[in-house]
């Protein structure tokens, strides 16, 4: 976990506690040593932070500077957490992570009754998915980010292996399957390649620049998507 997120986990472990918090306790929630969280505290404490206490005894927030919880309703919070759920069992490792961290920080501000729905929704998710598994989607999301041209060793639905050099474009999970939108040089259009058919794949070594012919929102276009302007993020 990085110091930033710690930092922020302490505030906010300490926030509207009428008691020492104990300084295991905290170590013990975040996974660390009790030196770091002595130290932690220390240069919160240093910053400016109102946490009062002390090694051995515990910490609390300051009467009077509490810090105001996040304003989500029950329902806004259950797709929040059904949303990293889903995020956590089929977009792979890296983003599994950030949704299990982002979920951390959401659940040490809310209020207990909040809390509790948030652990009783019904709307499950499986444990990994197996592009997400295998880190497939992990190497795909870091070869589109860094806009790395890829050789595909690809198969279609009868077998027939082609081999393909294609501009990565976007993921897309359509509940069964993936999805990897591209442009494909051999075709010299775009194209969409599942995942689950690529028999191997590697980076070319080129980058190449998205265009106005070419990039994410011409394909959004041409495969009857919304524009990339109007795309909720």
């Amino acid at each position: 976990m990085r110091r930033a997120d710690r930092l922020f986990l302490i505030i906010h472990a300490l926030r509207g506690r009428r008691t020492a918090l104990p300084a295991r306790q905290l170590a013990e929630t975040l996974g660390v040593s009790l030196r770091t969280v002595y130290r932690d505290v220390a240069d919160l404490q240093l910053s400016g932070v109102p946490i009062e206490g002390e090694a051995g005894v515990g910490y609390v927030l300051r009467k009077g500077a509490d810090i105001p919880p996040l304003m989500f309703n029950a329902d806004e919070l259950e797709s929040l957490v059904v949303g990293t759920r889903f995020v956590r069992a089929f977009a792979g490792k890296r983003l599994a992570g950030g949704a299990k961290a982002a979920l951390l920080k959401i659940e040490a501000v809310l209020p207990p009754e909040l809390k509790q729905r948030a652990s009783r929704s019904r709307i499950l998710a499986p444990a990994s998915w197996y592009e997400a598994k295998s880190g497939l989607i992990d190497r795909l999301h870091e070869a589109i980010a860094a806009n790395r041209v890829l050789r595909l060793a690809y198969r279609d639905e009868a077998g027939r292996e082609s081999a393909r050099e294609v501009e990565p474009l976007c993921l897309a999970f359509w509940g069964g399957v993936w999805t990897l939108g591209a442009w494909c040089r051999l075709r010299t259009d775009f194209r969409n390649f599942r995942p689950d058919r690529i028999a191997s794949f590697d980076p070319t070594g080129e980058i190449f620049a998205e265009t106005v012919e070419r990039g994410f929102a011409a394909y959004l276009r041409a495969t009857g998507g919304a524009d990339e302007a109007a795309l909720d993020v």
